[in-house]
């Protein structure tokens, strides 16, 4: 699955960061790495964007990145 299927409340862990060049780069950079778990916070009225906890922060990412990061759930 990836991570734009999550339900709020819910926690899963990172299996890939897809992407190319610069984007994935960026994903990277804010903490976005394999085998880190993360938990979906919020989801905006529209349904774009999202809000995650990742490493002790809060990241919003838009739903078409959120797309490219394959998640399994966390147990």
């Amino acid at each position: 699955m990836t991570l734009d299927e999550l339900k709020v409340g819910q926690s899963a862990v990172i299996k890939t960061v897809g992407g190319e060049g610069s984007l994935r780069c960026r994903l990277l950079d804010m903490g976005l790495i394999p085998r880190t778990k993360i938990r979906l916070q919020k989801v905006a009225p529209m349904g774009d964007p999202i809000e995650i906890h990742v490493r002790g922060y809060e990241l919003t990412l838009r739903m078409a990145d959120a797309k490219k990061i394959e998640v399994e759930a966390a147990e």
